[in-house]
C-alpha cells in the first residue's frame, strides 16, 4: 500500500513539473463551482432557499493569484445566488452562472478578456467539464474527480473540491512564476488596493 501512495505522489509530482512552462503563461484561472470550490453539496433551507459552503483557503488561494495579477472567474451550470455573493466577496469579475455551454462561455470570455485559450487554465471536478478540454491550455482536476476527468486532466490536486483544491493550485502557480518564496516566507497582507 506504501509503495501504491508513493507512486501515485511521483506521477503527481512529474505531471506538475511537466507542465511548469504552461503554468507561467496563464493569465486567466476559470473555475468550476459546485465540486471544485464547493464540496458539492447543496442545502436547501425552509423557503427553498440555497445554500453552499466556500472554503476560506480557496478564498485566500483566490486573493493570492489576483495579488500576482492572474485574472481569476466563476464558471458554473448551476444558478442560485450563493456562487454570485461568494464572487462579489472575492472581487470576481467574471462570474458567469447558467452556463449550458462551457466552451462557448470560455471562447467569449477570451474575447472579452483580450487572451488566448493558452492563457487559460481550467479547475473542474465531473464529466460536463471535459467539454473545455480543447478551449484552455491546461484542463486541472480536482482529487474526488469522476475518473475520466482525472484519467485526461494535465494534471490532478491532491485536495477535494472545497477542501482546499484551489489554495493548492494558487501555491502551483505562484511557485511556478517565481512568487511563492517571498510569501512563504513574509507572509501576506491583503492591503484592499
Amino acid at each position: 500500500m506504501a509503495l501504491v501512495r508513493w507512486l501515485q505522489q511521483l506521477r503527481w509530482r512529474l505531471s506538475w513539473w511537466r507542465q511548469r512552462r504552461r503554468l507561467e503563461a496563464i493569465e486567466v484561472v476559470v473555475l468550476d463551482v459546485d465540486g471544485v470550490l464547493t464540496d458539492g453539496g447543496l442545502w436547501y433551507g425552509p423557503e427553498g432557499e440555497l445554500c453552499k459552503r466556500f472554503d476560506v483557503r480557496d478564498g485566500l488561494g483566490i486573493r493570492l493569484l489576483q495579488h500576482v495579477g492572474i485574472e481569476v472567474a466563476f464558471l458554473s451550470g448551476g444558478r442560485g445566488g450563493a456562487t454570485e455573493v461568494r464572487a462579489s466577496h472575492l472581487g470576481i469579475r467574471h462570474c458567469l452562472v447558467g452556463a449550458q455551454d462551457k466552451p462557448l462561455a470560455l471562447s467569449r470570455l477570451c474575447r472579452q478578456l483580450g487572451v488566448g485559450r493558452e492563457a487559460l487554465l481550467f479547475v473542474g471536478d465531473d464529466l460536463n467539464d471535459l467539454a473545455v478540454r480543447d478551449a484552455v491550455a491546461l484542463l486541472v482536476a480536482t482529487s474526488d474527480a469522476a475518473p475520466a476527468l482525472r484519467q485526461q486532466a494535465d494534471a490532478v490536486l491532491l485536495q477535494r473540491g472545497g477542501r482546499g483544491a484551489v489554495r493548492e493550485l494558487a501555491e502551483r502557480l505562484l511557485r511556478a512564476r517565481g512568487a511563492w518564496a517571498s510569501l512563504s516566507r513574509e507572509g501576506w497582507r491583503d492591503r484592499n488596493d
